[in-house]
């Protein structure tokens, strides 16, 4: 796991060649709340403020070619909150499905999300289904917010799901394999993440794609997510692409015959 440097990013570097750069990037949003109340101000304003990094950062991801940007919005856990803050995150969300329909047309990208849809407003999932409708057919960059989420709760649904194909004879015990439990997971039919991204310095997981992240490469910043920009995205990039990704194997030197 690399912590980034607190010095400025820059984009002056040479761009990453295109095999290099990760396929599926997924970012832990953090440090919202932490952002505003540094600057004396109420937290809702730190996630308004985190909305512009989300644009930015779709936006940038779609110019370079990134295969899928999976956004962590909302955690199962994050219901403990205030509700006045639940409320205006719903609101914020609503908002944000709404106002970048067309930009997501636009830019040809696939709009998706994965996790439980109890909990989420009906004006809400009302929204959202008609931007993953509408979108259904592009076939650029694949968007996925991942709302009411938790990793143990998706295996544990995924294990529920396998269970009762087993009981139902669809499936035999002894024919259960990781690819089964790929298939029932809310993200069947993505690619695992390369490059996880978290903001706000902090050093855990947060119950996110447990089972997904397996392999990826991690990258952590001190900057919290609402002043997270191109350049930071950039610079965890070009940090991934220097990395020698072995999966457990060794990467023999090559030799001259």
């Amino acid at each position: 796991m690399t912590v980034a440097s607190p010095h400025p990013t820059t984009t002056d570097s040479p761009p990453v060649p295109a095999e290099l750069l990760p396929k599926h990037i997924a970012v832990i949003m953090d440090g919202n709340g932490r952002w505003a109340q540094g600057k004396g101000l109420p937290r809702i304003e730190g996630h308004r403020r985190g909305v512009t990094s989300v644009r930015k950062i779709v936006e940038e991801c779609t110019r370079l070619g990134i295969g899928q940007l999976t956004l962590y919005c909302l955690s199962s856990e994050n219901w403990k909150r205030p509700k006045h803050e639940l409320s205006m995150l719903m609101t914020l969300l609503e908002q944000f499905v709404i106002e970048e329909r067309a930009e997501i047309m636009r830019q040809n990208i696939r709009f998706s999300t994965i996790g439980r849809r109890d909990g989420l407003t009906d004006s809400v999932l009302a929204e959202i289904q008609k931007t993953i409708d509408l979108s259904s057919s592009n076939d650029g960059m694949k968007l996925c917010l991942a709302l009411n989420y938790g990793s143990r709760g998706e295996i544990v649904d995924a294990v529920k799901q396998i269970a009762a194909d087993a009981q139902a004879g669809k499936i035999a015990v002894e024919d259960i394999s990781e690819a089964t439990i790929d298939e029932h997971l809310y993200t069947a039919g993505s690619d695992d993440p390369d490059l996880v991204i978290r903001t706000a310095g902090e050093m855990r997981v947060s119950n996110f794609l447990l089972w997904q992240i397996s392999y990826a490469e991690f990258w952590v910043t001190q900057k919290c997510w609402p002043d997270f920009r191109e350049p930071d995205l950039h610079t965890a990039i070009r940090d991934f692409a220097s990395r020698d990704r072995r999966y457990g194997g060794l990467n023999e030197p090559t030799t001259s015959p």
